[in-house]
């Protein structure tokens, strides 16, 4: 070992990341890190996709880091936009509406979508491949993480073939579950949230269309048997069955258990099960996302019940805050301390969904009648128009009133896009004169970096002028992952976010359409 800490040290990483884990925060992560040109590696345990179905939704703001990837329309003909949710009482009396937008929002697209996790993961994956800066390594599994100041020594088993085998990488991004191996070496605890109860999911295909079912996913608060019930794309749909005080365990879960529970909307002469599976659902967060060199994302740093359907799309939120800072640090384009922006960014803004599902899951879950008496009489007095919450990030790489806010997405004049006109990078998005200001301040290496957005007309100059009025805007700095780093009033302050943005990478040619 000595050695090796005394030859690597001087020696170059052969990598610049080295990602533990392939389902969808570690491909969406490396498809990241693949635009910027980085050299990746991969590790995964099993040999394939898991082929059968287990997120189920995600939201615009996922849907954009896809788009960024270049797989949003590949996705499209295999989703289903979810209309929202509702909470329903014993009686079916509502308790809580959760209803979305069906048309295009703000983020360019729209606010629910539901999906098959395996079209997904075969996305990402085939979209990796074509970026020629990946290694992936399928039914690798990593052992031991050796740190030295250089890098990381990454200690592995090809289970295929029975060898051990090591390589190093600049740093280490473990997106390896629940049970991660990166999370064991970081050394960090979980804190606990209160809420793990026992769920049955069930996934089945319709052998007929059903409409009666409806589009709504429905939270059945039941004390007698909480349920919920979820439409997914084409002929998907999914019932997650509470395990109650008295289930017989030699039963759970078996077909005519399940069979049982679900007499109520479908026989087995409506469908087919395709997967049941008990879950524990589990409100965690770690206390510690990164030492030195070694990081984690995805359920690896957090867990949250499936109520407001954002479990995986944290993972993917967490990627796309991680990816450009860990491009920036590699390159040397901004300092190594932007990587401790990470959890302090991603931390409260994932917590405040961890906290909102288990509130919203201790109107489901609770089946002591006389609390649920009570929450009746108190909700269906009022009936709750429950909004998605939108958190700004926690304390980090922005600044200002309108720093660390999502930026909207507006189409430009000519019906594209502002992040397919932008490409994975910073942007000034500003007024016709600060534009032009900022693109004569800059050197070639400047605008390759950032992107100068001129704004005229349209729905792009009504976002600075409405969305960002209060801040006194004449010009937003977005970040490569499309939050809003800060904004300026004058060319002083367009001269201080350019400055802080600094300039050594990129390879894109300022935009002229706006």
């Amino acid at each position: 070992m000595k050695d090796f800490v005394e030859t690597s040290a001087s020696a170059a990483p052969e990598y610049d990341v080295a990602i533990i884990g392939f389902g969808p925060t570690g491909a969406t992560l490396a498809n990241l890190l693949a635009l910027r040109g980085l050299k990746i590696v991969v590790f995964e345990r099993d040999k394939d996709v898991f082929v059968l179905p287990r997120a189920v939704h995600f939201d615009a703001e996922c849907m954009r880091v896809f788009q960024t990837i270049g797989i949003a329309n590949t996705m499209l003909p295999n989703l289903f936009v979810g209309p929202g949710m509702k909470f329903v009482n014993e009686d079916g009396e509502l308790l809580i509406d959760w209803s979305r937008p069906s048309g295009v929002g703000p983020h360019g697209w729209c606010a629910s979508y539901k999906f098959h996790q395996p079209d997904l993961e075969r996305a990402l994956r085939a979209q990796l491949a074509t970026s020629g800066c990946a290694d992936v390594r399928l039914r690798h599994e990593v052992f031991a993480l050796d740190e030295h100041h250089g890098g990381v020594r990454i200690r592995f088993e090809d289970t295929a073939q029975g060898r051990i085998s090591h390589t190093t990488a600049r740093y280490v991004v473990g997106c390896d579950g629940a049970r991660s191996t990166v999370r064991r070496f970081l050394g960090t605890e979980l804190a606990d949230l209160k809420s793990h109860e026992r769920w049955v999911v069930v996934d089945v295909l319709l052998e007929r269309e059903r409409p009666d079912l409806g589009d709504y996913s429905i939270q059945y608060c039941d004390p007698g048997r909480p349920i919920t019930y979820t439409r997914g794309p084409h002929n998907r749909r999914r019932w997650e069955i509470m395990v109650m005080p008295g289930d017989d365990e030699r039963r759970i879960a078996t077909s005519d258990w399940i069979w049982e529970r679900l007499a109520r909307w479908i026989t087995p002469a409506d469908a087919q099960l395709e997967r049941s599976a008990i879950y524990t659902f589990h409100s965690v967060i770690a206390q510690g996302w990164r030492r030195d060199r070694l990081l984690i994302a995805g359920d690896a740093a957090h867990q949250t019940p499936p109520f407001m359907g954002q479990g995986m799309a944290a993972g993917i939120r967490d990627a796309s805050n991680l990816a450009w800072k860990l491009a920036d640090v590699i390159e040397g384009a901004l300092p190594e301390s932007l990587l401790d922006t990470y959890e302090s960014e991603r931390q409260p803004h994932v917590r405040e969904f961890i906290e909102t599902a288990v509130q919203l899951g201790a109107v489901i879950q609770t089946t002591d009648r006389d609390a649920v008496a009570a929450r009746d009489r108190e909700m269906t007095a009022a009936i709750r128009e429950f909004k998605t919450p939108q958190p700004r990030l926690g304390v980090g790489w922005h600044a200002g009133e309108a720093g660390g806010q999502i930026g909207a997405q507006p189409s430009l004049v000519d019906g594209s896009r502002l992040d397919d006109v932008v490409g994975y990078r910073f942007a000034l998005v500003a007024e016709e004169a600060v534009a032009q200001h900022a693109y004569q301040a800059m050197t070639d290496t400047e605008r390759k970096r950032i992107a100068i957005i001129p704004v005229t007309v349209g729905a792009l100059r009504e976002w600075l002028a409405s969305g960002l009025a209060s801040a006194g805007a004449g010009a937003v700095l977005l970040r490569p992952d499309r939050y809003v780093a800060g904004v300026a009033s004058d060319m002083a302050g367009v001269d201080a976010l350019l400055k802080r943005a600094g300039a050594h990478c990129g390879s894109v040619q300022r935009d002229e359409a706006a």
